[in-house]
């Protein structure tokens, strides 16, 4: 069981499970969502996606992964941020720990997140990272899974590190 956070493009990933930051609808957006469709194949993947929509904020559904290197893609909803006080954080969490239980349900020994939204969705990536390293970990508490969060810049991984090394120091 490990827990990484990365700068690498999610899409790249040989891992058993990435995960797309998606919209409750589940269809193509932009972002890291059009970045999966697209290299899962478009067509595959609104296909896939038409049966098990819409979603809830927070809730996650799983379908191949078609062209990627990944078995699977797990769809999760986030939250649109709105200042911090309407719930962001209990739904946010929730779609970690909802992918990850799919993700163990679906026997996969290995998943790779992005930071779930903190892009046009406008959670502040200090917050984001914090959310996703303590719903992360507390699952990895029971659960033996290789987990990687994968981010796009050197600031967001810094902070990613530096969390994972602070809980690693108070264990």
């Amino acid at each position: 069981m490990a827990f990484t956070v990365i700068c690498k493009d999610i899409t790249k990933m040989k891992v058993d499970a990435i995960v797309n930051a998606a919209n409750t609808d589940l269809v193509m957006g932009g972002g890291v969502c059009g970045a999966i469709f697209k290299a899962a194949g478009i067509s595959d993947m609104k296909n896939a996606c038409a049966g098990l929509a819409p979603i809830r904020t927070g809730d996650a559904v799983i379908t191949p992964g078609f062209k990627l290197a990944a078995k699977y893609v797990v769809h999760t909803a986030g939250p649109v941020y709105r200042g911090g006080k309407a719930g962001e954080a209990e739904q946010l969490r929730s779609c970690y720990l909802n992918s990850l239980k799919l993700a163990a349900e679906n026997k996969c020994r290995s998943i790779a997140f992005p930071l779930i939204s903190s892009g046009i969705y406008g959670y502040p990536k200090d917050e984001a990272v914090a959310v996703a390293v303590s719903a992360i970990r507390d699952f990895l508490a029971d659960h033996d899974l290789d987990v990687y969060l994968a981010v796009l810049d050197k600031e967001t991984l810094a902070a990613g590190e530096k969390l994972l090394g602070d809980a690693e120091n108070k264990r």
